[in-house]
């Protein structure tokens, strides 16, 4: 299975609806790949607090739209980043948006952790209460954003769920990116799965984006790695890998908790 993952730079002075058209492109551009996947909260920027209200849209909504497009055109599975979705009740939520190959909604993952310490985020959203799983031909996906990585045990009850392979979107500090990649494989480590963590670059409402987005395999292993900048990044998987390292380190079947 081959997976690109599209690190974004979000900066000010580009408008919500000029980088729609612009990530739309670079998606179709990725035609050949099985999956595509994009960071959390890319249209705002996921520190941009004070465009959460005015830029909150349905789940088929301006983004929705676009992104059905470019999947439909690429023929690919995209994860589409995350949105601030307003639901009927006029709630805002961190939602995840994942797409088929016919440009159809496969699936939403509202964000169960959100940031700020009763602020930002976890102030004006609320939170998701269900784990959400994608199945594509190969591979189990199990959906997880940005703060979510900080939980382990969301990821065991991805595991639970048959997930395969970890997808994270994020919208993570610069200031904080060993934690980054020190989590992803950890994740990748104890679930025995494959991480695909897309983060995003450049610079809104004043937070340094880590970027560095990677791609980790079921040993822990760093498959690739972007750099701080606007970047496409492409890895070849072996769905086979998975199980193999569940059978040659049959750790899971020793858990005694959480079960």
């Amino acid at each position: 299975m081959r997976a690109s993952l599209i690190q974004i730079a979000v900066n000010e002075g580009e408008s919500v609806s000029s980088r729609r058209t612009r990530v739309a492109e670079l998606v179709r551009e990725q035609a050949g790949s099985d999956l595509v996947v994009l960071p959390e909260l890319w249209p705002v920027g996921a520190f941009a607090y004070e465009q959460f209200e005015t830029e909150a849209e349905p789940l088929d909504g301006p983004t929705y739209e676009a992104m059905s497009k470019a999947a439909r055109d690429a023929g690919v599975w995209l994860h589409a980043g995350s949105v601030v979705e307003r639901a009927g009740d006029g709630s805002l939520y961190n939602t995840a948006l994942v797409l088929s190959p016919a440009g159809e909604l496969a699936a939403t993952y509202r964000k169960i952790h959100r940031f700020g310490f009763d602020q930002g985020e976890a102030v004006l959203m609320s939170p998701g209460d269900s784990l959400t799983t994608v199945t594509l031909p190969e591979q189990t996906l199990g959906i997880a954003t940005c703060y979510d990585l900080r939980f382990p045990e969301l990821f065991r009850g991805l595991v639970d769920a048959g997930a395969t392979t970890m997808v994270v979107s994020a919208g993570w500090p610069a200031r904080r990116r060993s934690h980054w990649t020190l989590l992803n494989r950890a994740r990748a480590v104890e679930d025995q799965s494959y991480v695909l963590a897309c983060g995003l670059a450049g610079t809104h409402a004043g937070v340094e984006q880590a970027g560095h987005s990677l791609v980790v395999d079921p040993w822990g292993e760093v498959l690739a790695e972007a750099g701080p900048g606007e970047e496409v990044l492409t890895v070849d998987l072996d769905p086979a890998k998975v199980p193999d390292t569940r059978a040659q380190f049959p750790a899971l079947k020793d858990r005694r908790m959480g079960r």
